[in-house]
């Protein structure tokens, strides 16, 4: 315990200053592992990564209450966190799944897949992905219609 106060002491000064001192101590940067998996959402293994030089991209996406994105696929691994909102990523084989506030997501990768936003308030997803240049982040699927 002397210790600590000794050391609390040279970091912070006099006791006067102390009470701001237990707040900056208090107020430390603290860090939390949202994801670490190499699979995507559906649970198939992410491919291996691409020869040269890589591109990374980061995305903000904000999708309106009640908004459809179309089909599409990736061709690069990406993955993200979503901040606000509920997000369902819907598989062309039927399979769904339900991204909430606050979780992390990977994407499928080269598989047909389409999200929604079937909450009452915008979705804002921070998408991140491991890219080469002149590769597409999606490719989209027109010809397939939404239900």
């Amino acid at each position: 315990m002397i210790k600590w106060v000794l050391a609390a002491t040279l970091v912070c000064g006099t006791t006067a200053f102390m009470t701001g001192c237990k707040e900056a101590i208090a107020n430390k940067v603290t860090s939390e592992e949202l994801i670490r998996t190499s699979q995507s959402w559906d649970g198939v293994e992410l491919p291996d990564y691409f020869q040269g030089r890589p591109e990374l991209v980061a995305v903000k996406y904000v999708f309106p209450a009640g908004q459809k994105l179309g089909w599409h696929h990736h061709p690069v691994m990406n993955y993200g966190v979503l901040v606000q909102g509920e997000l369902t990523i819907i598989g062309q084989d039927g399979k769904e799944k339900t991204v909430h506030e606050g979780e992390a997501v990977v994407e499928m990768v080269n598989t047909i897949h389409h999200g929604e936003n079937r909450g009452s308030k915008p979705v804002i997803l921070y998408m991140f992905y491991l890219s080469q240049k002149d590769l597409p982040l999606a490719v989209q699927h027109p010809e397939i219609p939404l239900e």
